[in-house]
């Protein structure tokens, strides 16, 4: 028996295009995060927490498996799978525009403030804005992420274009840098060592898985 139209299975919540519940609630998240970052406020644990989940559940694709465009208008028209619509009624990417435009908008603003690059003591004026650990941390882990998004998405390009499926040395090789990298980052951190690696090891360690879950 088919679904009525109004059908909690069918029908989005609140009636809006699927989607945009997620999508407001992500912009929302967003707009906290880099407000109370650029005003140089502590920020509570929980808010990047949130932020890196909502981004990281948004940035996945929404379709289970890639088909190509006229499959996809062909499926719509018989029926067998919902027509896309875009979040809010926007153009499509647009949601995903404006979360990475907010981070770069706010890496530029911080950079003007002089709060990306720490400065020399000997060079540091009083009155100048102090280097901002907590938002550059944040903002290397939101790119590496997005980074690996941006390659994903370049690399399924190229293999449309190509016809032919992704490198399989590419995958492999990949896996295992990152495997490799967050492995001698970890094995310190088990045996209770992880004070002997320098800090920068983390967070490429880190960056690289993160820049690994964006790609895939």
């Amino acid at each position: 028996m088919p679904e009525p139209n109004d059908s909690p299975k069918t029908r989005p919540p609140l009636g809006l295009p699927a989607g945009s519940v997620r999508a407001l609630l992500t912009l929302l998240i967003v707009a906290v995060v880099v407000t109370n970052l650029g005003r140089g406020r502590d920020l509570d644990i929980l808010w990047t927490e949130t932020l890196l989940i909502a981004i990281a559940h948004y940035f996945t694709s929404r379709r289970f498996v890639s088909l190509a465009p006229d499959v996809v208008r062909r499926l719509e028209q018989e029926g067998v799978i919902d027509k896309e619509t875009h979040p809010l009624f926007l153009p499509r990417h647009s949601i995903r525009t404006i979360i990475i435009g907010s981070f770069v908008g706010l890496a530029v603003y911080l950079h003007q403030e002089q709060r990306l690059i720490p400065s020399l003591p000997q060079f540091h004026q009083e009155g100048q804005p102090a280097f901002d650990a907590k938002a550059v941390s944040l903002l290397e882990i939101v790119f590496a992420y997005l980074v690996g998004v941006w390659v994903r998405g370049i690399a399924g390009w190229f293999s449309r274009r190509r016809e032919r499926a992704p490198s399989r040395f590419w995958a492999d090789a990949k896996a295992v840098i990152v495997l490799i990298t967050l492995a001698a980052a970890a094995v310190p951190e088990l045996l209770g060592q992880g004070q002997m690696l320098p800090v920068e090891v983390h967070k490429i360690a880190l960056g690289l898985v993160l820049f690994y879950f964006g790609s895939r």
